[in-house]
């Protein structure tokens, strides 16, 4: 029992780390598009001008002086403005996609390209006609688009303006905004996903230090508004085309007790709860789970709901579960336990694991562990659509770039999706992440490379652009061949 002869092989982006065209098009600006450079020890920056006229940057999700509106100023490098410049280049990077036998190519709409501010009564046409030009080169060479519709891309006007998804204002303008993607693209894009890493909001608590609980307070709020937005647009989708399938995408958190320790086995179980659970329980089976109650009263937490969000939220349950798998963790009550570092912390080390240059944990058969964790508890088809490996490559002089360590690390993943299958899991796809080199969201760097394409792009914005194709592009291209059988 190996893959399918229908399983969907691919790659995924974002728009915001690989479109650029930042102020092109017609289209407005984005919460992303003041986010400055970084690298795994400089963290990036939101750069803004204060009520006072002074500029000043914000470490990345921290707030923002009070009256502060964000600003792109001229002593700062936005590598999102050009990103791999995928506008110009899409013709191009697509055929490449096709060489290496793509089946599925997930990407993002950049919802400032639709409705520059968010708000705006009609969309903007030529944001609308640039990605019917991308995903009418997808279906000439018969590659599924499995599109997301909000990847952390928020239009500035909502996020300064209406208070960002803090406001249920936006659960309308959300669906206002798909519901136009549903129709424009009704024949051309199948798969849908509501949010990009919808769990991402509480999932922060884990990486900043001494997160305020007035936060916790905030983005659970945050996530109210978007179940009942990502639910009433699934319904929507159904009612627009019966054959459109709708999918929960989160961040894959998967944690080992790191001993017997009965309370490190009881952290752990709430740690999936609370990190993942959470989200996913309410959006595959439409209603918070049990243990909803204890979180939020661990935060002080009374949501504001309306008796009609519970109705939306039962009826717009999702068709598929999908999200991203890079590493495991491990957990712990004991404070003194070695902690895994990297750009974010997953927690304490894994004495059986290796671990990558950026602090994660390399561990194939976690995604087989988590695989049949999803598939047993929810019975709905899976994704996997984030998984890869960022690492620092060498272009030699002849234009090849040898990625050993890439090809390892995917080769063990597949290893694992054929074992989950064979375990008897419903999985439908696995789109790499990066599968062309693009800007890091975490550290903002190009040097952080994931892809089977090699993008002349460094961190400071020089280069020439040009697409190489690495090692890995070959190996990838005989796995899809194969169909999953081939990985030596």
């Amino acid at each position: 029992m190996g893959f399918s002869k229908n399983f969907m092989w691919g790659g995924a982006t974002a728009a915001n780390q690989c479109e650029g065209a930042w102020n092109v098009g017609g289209k407005g600006m984005t919460v992303s598009d003041v986010s400055t450079a970084g690298t795994v020890s400089d963290p990036r920056y939101t750069t803004y001008i204060t009520k006072d006229g002074k500029p000043g940057k914000a470490i990345m999700f921290q707030e923002l002086p009070e009256g502060a509106h964000r600003a792109v100023l001229d002593e700062y490098y936005y590598p999102y403005h050009e990103g791999i410049d995928f506008y110009h280049h899409y013709k191009e990077d697509i055929a490449l996609f096709a060489e290496m036998g793509f089946k599925i190519f997930r990407m993002s709409i950049s919802w400032a390209r639709i409705f520059p501010k968010g708000i705006e009564k009609e969309p903007n046409k030529e944001g609308l006609a640039f990605y019917r030009r991308v995903f009418e080169e997808l279906k000439k060479y018969n590659i599924e688009p499995l599109v997301t519709i909000f990847h952390y891309d928020m239009p500035v006007y909502l996020e300064e303006e209406l208070g960002g998804w803090g406001n249920r204002e936006l659960i309308d303008l959300f669906e206002k905004y798909a519901c136009v993607l549903f129709n424009e693209y009704k024949g051309l894009v199948k798969y849908w996903l509501t949010f990009n890493e919808i769990n991402s909001p509480i999932l922060l608590r884990n990486y900043i230090p001494n997160y305020p609980k007035s936060r916790m307070k905030e983005a659970l709020q945050i996530l109210h508004h978007q179940f009942v937005a990502s639910a009433r647009v699934v319904r929507a989708a159904h009612e627009i085309s019966p054959d459109m399938k709708v999918g929960a995408m989160l961040g894959g958190v998967c944690s080992y007790p790191l001993t017997c320790n009965p309370d490190d086995v009881l952290a752990t179980q709430k740690r999936q709860q609370d990190d993942f659970y959470y989200c996913c329980d309410t959006m595959a089976r439409g209603k918070y789970p049990y243990y909803a109650q204890r979180f939020w009263e661990e935060y002080d937490v009374k949501l504001e709901t309306k008796e009609q969000d519970f109705i939306d939220i039962q009826e717009g349950k999702v068709d598929m579960i999908t999200f991203s798998y890079y590493s495991t963790g491990c957990t712990t009550v004991d404070e003194n336990a070695e902690k895994a570092k990297g750009n974010f912390t997953t927690g304490a080390k894994n004495p059986y694991l290796q671990y990558s240059e950026w602090g994660w944990s390399i561990d194939g058969k976690g995604l087989r562990y988590f695989l049949n964790e999803l598939y047993g508890r929810y019975q709905l088809p899976l994704m996997v659509v984030e998984n890869g490996l960022g690492a620092v490559d060498q272009l030699e002089a002849n234009g090849s770039i040898h990625d050993p360590y890439r090809i390892a690390y995917t080769r063990e993943h597949v290893k694992a999706m054929r074992d989950a299958i064979h375990d008897g899991v419903d999985l439908l796809a696995y789109t790499y992440w990066g599968c062309i080199d693009l800007v890091s969201a975490s550290t903002g760097e190009m040097k952080k490379r994931y892809g089977f394409i090699y993008v002349d792009r460094n961190n400071d914005g020089s280069g020439t652009l040009k697409r190489y194709k690495k090692d890995s592009f070959y190996w990838y291209k005989k796995v899809i061949e194969s169909n999953g059988e081939d990985v030596d």
